[in-house]
C-alpha cells in the first residue's frame, strides 16, 4: 500500500474517532435536556476544536509541504497577535512589533521552507533576541524597558521559533524510514493534544487532588497520570507512523506529553498573571489560539531534537 493510501487511512480512522467523540458528546448533551453543563460543553467543544484542526491539517496536506508551512506560518500570526494583546505596549515598541510581525515570522518559515536548519535555529534566540531592544532604543523611552523587551522576545520564542518547529519536522530525513514524514508531525499533535483530552476527562471522573491550583483548578494528579498514561498508549499504538519501536514510542510519547502538560502550566501562569481565562476568543467558545497549542509549543521543539540528534 502505497503512502498516500495509508496518510488517507489515518485520516479516515481520526475521523472515525471523532465521529464517535460527538456522538458520545451530543448524547451527554441530550441527557440534560440540552442545557448549560460546564463539563460536557468543555468536552463538545474541544471536540469541535479537533475537529477544525483535522479539516485544516487535512486541506494542508493535500497542497504540499508548502502549504503546510504557510498554515504554520498563519497560526504563529494569530497566536503571536494573542500574546502581545495581553502585554502592556508603548510608543517606542512600535518597530519592534514591527519587525516581529512583518520580518521574525516570514523569514522564519521561509528558512524553514529551504530548510536552512543551521540559521533558523539560532535566528530568533541570537539574531532577534539581540535586534529586538535594539530596535526599541529609537524612542528613547526607557519605561519599563527590560519588562518591555522581555515580553516581546517571550512572544517571539513562544508564538514563532518553537511552533516552527512542527512544519520543521517534515524536513528531517531519517534513514531507512519508508513512511511520510508528515506522519511524524500527526503522531506528535495526536499524542500532546490527546493527552490533554484524556487529562481533562479522566480529572473529570477520578481526579480528587489538585495539581497545581492557582495556576490550573481543573488539573488534577488523577487526571494527569490517567491521561499521559493513555496518550502514550496511544502512541504506542500509531508506532508504525514513526521510524520508533514499541518501547521507543513509548519513553517519546511520555516525554513530549510531560512536555506538554508543563507547557500548559507555563501559558496558565502567564494568563493568570495577564489576569485572563483565556489567550482570545478565535474558536467560539474555547479560547485562542494560543489556549489550543500551549502544549504544542513546549513539546515540539523537544520532539524535534529529538528526532534530528537521535534519529538522523
Amino acid at each position: 500500500m502505497s503512502n498516500t493510501h495509508l496518510t488517507a487511512l489515518l485520516f479516515i480512522f481520526i475521523t472515525i474517532l471523532l465521529s464517535v467523540a460527538s456522538t458520545i458528546g451530543h448524547l451527554l448533551k441530550q441527557r440534560v435536556n440540552y442545557q448549560p453543563h460546564a463539563v460536557i460543553d468543555n468536552l463538545n467543544a474541544r471536540i469541535n476544536a479537533w475537529w477544525v484542526m483535522l479539516i485544516v491539517l487535512g486541506v494542508a496536506i493535500l497542497l504540499g509541504h508548502t502549504a503546510l508551512i504557510i498554515l504554520f506560518a498563519l497560526i504563529s500570526l494569530f497566536a503571536l497577535r494573542e500574546f502581545i494583546t495581553l502585554l502592556p505596549t508603548r510608543r517606542g515598541d512600535y518597530w519592534a512589533l514591527l519587525i516581529a510581525f512583518y520580518f521574525v515570522i516570514p523569514y522564519q518559515y521561509y528558512l524553514i521552507h529551504i530548510d536552512w536548519y543551521g540559521l533558523y535555529s539560532i535566528f530568533i534566540p541570537l539574531y532577534i533576541f539581540l535586534l529586538i531592544p535594539i530596535s526599541t532604543l529609537k524612542q528613547e523611552d526607557t519605561t519599563n524597558f527590560l519588562e518591555r523587551t522581555s515580553k516581546i522576545q517571550w512572544a517571539l520564542m513562544i508564538c514563532v521559533f518553537c511552533i516552527s518547529h512542527v512544519p520543521a519536522i517534515v524536513n528531517i530525513n531519517i534513514p531507512q524510514f519508508q513512511g511520510e514524514q508528515i506522519w511524524l508531525a500527526i503522531w506528535l499533535i495526536l499524542v500532546v493534544q490527546s493527552s490533554d483530552v484524556l487529562q481533562y476527562v479522566c480529572g473529570k471522573l477520578l481526579g480528587k487532588h489538585l495539581v497545581a491550583p492557582k495556576l490550573s483548578p481543573s488539573k488534577t494528579i488523577e487526571g494527569l497520570f490517567g491521561g499521559m498514561l493513555l496518550a502514550t498508549l496511544l502512541g504506542v499504538a500509531m508506532h508504525w507512523l514513526t521510524p520508533f519501536n514499541l518501547w521507543q514510542a513509548a519513553v517519546i510519547g511520555f516525554i513530549v506529553c510531560v512536555f506538554g502538560f508543563f507547557g500548559g502550566l507555563v501559558m496558565s501562569a502567564i494568563k493568570r498573571d495577564r489576569g485572563v481565562k483565556d489567550w482570545g476568543h478565535l474558536i467560539q467558545g474555547h479560547g485562542g489560539m494560543l489556549d489550543r497549542l500551549d502544549s504544542i509549543c513546549f513539546s515540539a521543539p523537544i520532539y524535534f531534537h529529538i528526532l534530528r540528534y537521535w534519529w538522523t
